[in-house]
């Protein structure tokens, strides 16, 4: 198994988190791209961070930014490094070639993939239907009680728009750009906030938190953004080291998708 090539699409929270438990459990061969201008929030734990500060570390395993070279990739798995490429067209797909493709994009959409990506394709969350786009899809909605479960026909629940519940805060913690324009952040991931105090602007248009608690995630600062989208959120627990933590049900997810790559491996 640990010479199966992985390709993942997108390198935000949830892809982070599989792309984390599958190094772990054993696959070195592991490749990742997303955006040249990476749109994850919860950048404490999102590998997409290498391609703009070169190197991203999350618990133990490092990803580093290459060029879409097979030369650079290899060299990254040769020092025990996850590659990860600014790759907005999916040139990448062509030159790994991988064994597996996981869409871990989460854009409650199909982007692009198809069963054609690889021998075993699988996505994450709504927008894929099992056996038409992918060979299998990973239930993604925390809210569900099957969080992570494998899905082998048919589709995963459909977004609800809500929030994951923290202390009982739902949309309270959504940071939201109040014009479009460039986001110029105040505060930093893992800082304090109070209620009322501004994080961060949009063309000198405040962004105030309506709850307090700590910065759970924040776009970067420079980040073009829409009227209305979210670009950050708070947590109320206050407590730092959660940010830099992979949460219990992006684990549960990532253990799903590990499930799903050994029960297609196993002779039948």
């Amino acid at each position: 198994m640990e010479n199966k090539t992985i390709l993942i699409k997108g390198a935000g929270e949830k892809a982070s988190a599989v792309a984390h438990h599958l190094f772990w459990s054993g696959f070195r061969k592991i490749v990742m791209t997303d955006l040249p201008v990476p749109t994850a929030e919860r950048r404490g734990v999102s590998f997409s961070e290498a391609l703009i500060d070169w190197r991203k570390e999350i618990l133990g395993v490092v990803a580093e930014r290459s060029d879409p070279s097979m030369d650079s990739i290899t060299k990254r798995w040769a020092e025990r490094k996850i590659p990860v490429i600014s790759d907005p067209e999916s040139m990448t797909l062509k030159r790994v070639k991988p064994d597996i493709f996981i869409d871990g994009v989460m854009a409650k959409r199909n982007t692009g993939t198809t069963l054609q990506n690889a021998p075993l394709v699988v996505a994450l969350g709504p927008g894929f239907v099992a056996e038409k786009d992918c060979h299998f899809v990973v239930e993604t909605n925390p809210a569900s009680p099957f969080l992570g479960r494998v899905i082998s026909e048919g589709e995963a629940e459909r977004d609800t728009l809500k929030p994951t519940s923290v202390m009982g805060l739902t949309t309270e913690r959504l940071l939201k750009a109040p014009v479009a324009g460039k986001l110029v952040s105040v505060k930093e991931i893992g800082e304090d906030v109070a209620e009322g105090e501004t994080v961060a602007y949009v063309n000198w248009n405040g962004v105030k938190a309506k709850v307090s608690g700590c910065i759970w995630g924040l776009l970067h600062s420079g980040t073009p953004v829409k009227k209305g989208q979210k670009i950050g959120d708070i947590d109320p627990r206050g407590r730092r080291e959660l940010c830099f933590e992979i949460t219990a049900e992006a684990r549960t997810i990532a253990d799903g998708v590990l499930k799903g790559i050994q029960s297609r491996s196993r002779p039948r």
